[in-house]
């Protein structure tokens, strides 16, 4: 019967561990500039550029705590909200916008790191 044992890292070699994992985590965010694969509530496209502006401005005031974005996807101005890592964050969010924009559908976009 053999027993292998696993020694357990010293607080030095943990320190240094953890510090170069931040520093990975560091470049990995220069080189992307912040960007990362994830997640975006659509909640409008058409082609009324003030159409657009009006309905993201609505949104920005029932839901300050997200940020939007208004894209031109040509034929069509595009507002889209938050920046969510995850499908189910974006569900979440997506239950709470739904009774006042009842069209908003999730969309897999390039969001911005936090």
């Amino acid at each position: 019967m053999a027993f292998t044992g696993f020694a357990q890292d010293n607080p030095l070699q943990t320190q240094i561990k953890v510090q170069q994992a931040i520093q990975k985590k560091s470049e990995y965010h220069r080189m992307t500039n912040g960007v990362q694969e994830g997640y975006r509530i659509k909640i409008h496209f058409g082609v009324d550029r003030e159409a657009a502006e009006n309905i993201r401005n609505k949104f920005s005031k029932s839901f300050p705590e997200y940020d939007t974005y208004k894209e031109y996807q040509q034929p069509n101005f595009v507002v889209l909200v938050g920046d969510f890592k995850t499908k189910l964050e974006a569900f979440e969010s997506l239950q709470k916008i739904k009774p006042e924009f009842p069209t908003a559908f999730i969309v897999k976009e390039k969001i911005k790191a936090k």
